[in-house]
């Protein structure tokens, strides 16, 4: 009777916590699954007891790295492991796992316990955190892209021509994309093209279109992306690349708004938006000759330019966490974020690729590693080669100060020594950057000129 009474007083103590706790035996069958286990993952608790723990948790862990057995197995504890489960709904749930031996009144190892508690709160906060470094799939806290992100709204609800510079891979098409689903135009058609990978004949047919006959193997009439996005935004990338009788033809459609089709001589009225980018200095092109003047004022009516991501290398670890979440969801995978050592790796790289390399470097590293941290062994090559792979591995926790500092040094010469600037740049509050420029002994910059080792 005192046994039956003790076992209701746990029953009732296990139900009145918020976290989930079930219990399994040397048989990893549940004996104990508590109200809070019930509601995280969809399972009653009659289904639950007496079932195998993997066939009811069904966490990312289970077939490969089971918590309990690692438990079981070495009699340590694990604590705080993130992991995702998938509920009776088909749903992924985000969970924090603790695992410890269960024991009887002997002290006998019967089995072992797991407690849970469900993230998925945690991480919608996380995710309205990041929010505010975010804008329409473009990320970054540098004071040049929260700019960028003050602008957009502005430029979106304007009709004029836009011109966005940048080196390739700085995401100038994620602008272009932005500013036309702001835009009085969005609901009708976005059309990109790539002036650079066309040679001039193909060039002036996909842009104008042609008609029947126009040239051997036209056969049909075939409406040109002019056409196509009359109404919406025409987005004309690697602009620089056009040759001069194409900048001739592309001036009169953006002066009088009518083009003819090759073959016709009948002129089509389009209305539309233009937004152009290049990786090429522009104004250098028309001082050359090799740009048209009046072409350029045409397409530059207002202008955004995209700095470069060694110029903003705090935004390195928000867009490698963004990819890192965007291939867990496709390829199911549970990789948790960057080792230190990668990390460091990455904030001191020069990544002429930008953040079309940084992606590429995130998604070479999921096809090597299914979960955990992304370590060194599964970058690609070429980085692995930049630092001596073949070398004895690095202390992570020195290479990564060593970058921190770097980093820091490098933002302070960009912004002549304003630590403020500095601080927002890299996202750390003002007293923090000034310890770590004391502790660093890194080498401020005065805007006169002057120079001083804080101490």
């Amino acid at each position: 009777m005192v046994q039956d009474v003790s076992q209701v007083c746990r029953d009732v103590i296990l139900d009145s916590i918020n976290e989930g706790v079930f219990t399994v035996d040397r048989s990893w069958r549940i004996l104990s699954f508590n109200r809070a286990a019930e509601r995280i993952t969809g399972v009653a608790r009659e289904e639950a007891i007496g079932r195998p723990c993997s066939e009811v948790f069904r966490a990312s862990i289970c077939e490969v790295a089971c918590a309990l057995r690692q438990t079981l197995e070495t009699g340590e504890p694990v604590v705080n492991a993130a992991v995702y489960i998938i509920n009776a709904d088909g749903d992924r749930i985000p969970i924090k796992i603790s695992t410890a031996l269960l024991r009887d009144a002997e002290g006998e190892v019967i089995g072992g316990v797991e407690t849970f508690q469900d993230l998925t709160q945690v991480q919608e906060l996380l995710k309205r955190l990041e929010g505010s470094y975010t804008f329409a799939d473009i990320i970054g806290r540098s004071p040049a892209m929260l700019e960028l992100f003050t602008l957009l709204p502005q430029v979106a609800g304007s009709d004029s021509n836009v011109l966005v510079s940048g080196a390739s891979g700085t995401g100038k098409e994620l602008v272009a994309r932005a500013l036309h689903n702001l835009s009085p135009r969005k609901e009708e058609k976005f059309v990109a093209v790539n002036c650079g990978a066309l040679p001039d004949n193909l060039l002036e047919s996909e842009l104008f279109g042609h008609k029947a006959g126009a040239f051997t193997g036209a056969v049909h009439d075939r409406a040109g992306r002019f056409a196509i996005a009359d109404g919406g935004t025409l987005f004309l990338d690697e602009i620089g690349d056009i040759s001069a009788a194409m900048q001739v033809r592309l001036l009169r459609v953006l002066q009088e708004g009518v083009f003819e089709p090759l073959g016709s001589v009948e002129s089509v009225q389009v209305d539309l938006r233009i937004v152009s980018a290049t990786n090429k200095d522009l104004e250098a092109l028309v001082r050359d000759g090799v740009f048209r003047e009046d072409l350029y004022y045409r397409i530059h009516v207002v202008h955004l330019e995209l700095p470069d991501l060694k110029d903003r290398p705090g935004d390195v670890p928000l867009l490698a966490d963004h990819f890192i979440g965007e291939f867990n969801r496709v390829q199911s995978k549970d990789v948790t974020a960057l080792s230190d050592e990668v990390l460091s790796m990455l904030m001191t790289h020069d990544f002429p690729g930008n953040v079309r390399e940084l992606r590429n470097i995130v998604e070479h590293a999921f096809v090597l590693c299914d979960s955990g941290l992304i370590q060194q062994r599964h970058l690609p090559l070429y980085l692995q080669k930049a630092v001596g792979a073949g070398s004895p591995p690095a202390d992570p926790v020195s290479d990564l100060k060593s970058a921190e500092k770097q980093m820091i040094a490098n933002a302070l010469l960009r912004h002549h020594g304003n630590r403020r600037a500095v601080s927002t740049e890299l996202g750390i509050n003002p007293s923090t950057l000034y310890r770590k420029i004391k502790a660093f002994g890194i080498v401020v910059p005065d805007t006169d000129g002057r120079r001083r080792v804080l101490s």
